[in-house]
């Protein structure tokens, strides 16, 4: 049977420096997809990818 599941979120206040919102959003903007999502997309990938 399919079952709909929605990802557990939270909302969080973070400042990012100016000029990485500006790059960011042009990015996700080229990629068609939301800021949010992006952004969620790098910080997952820059804990994968940390080193031990």
């Amino acid at each position: 049977m399919f079952v709909v599941k929605k990802p557990e979120s939270s909302n969080k206040t973070i400042r990012l420096p100016n000029e990485l919102i500006d790059k960011l959003e042009k990015l996700a903007s080229e990629k068609d997809i939301s800021f949010n999502q992006l952004v969620v997309q790098c910080c997952q990938y820059a804990l994968d990818n940390l080193q031990k």
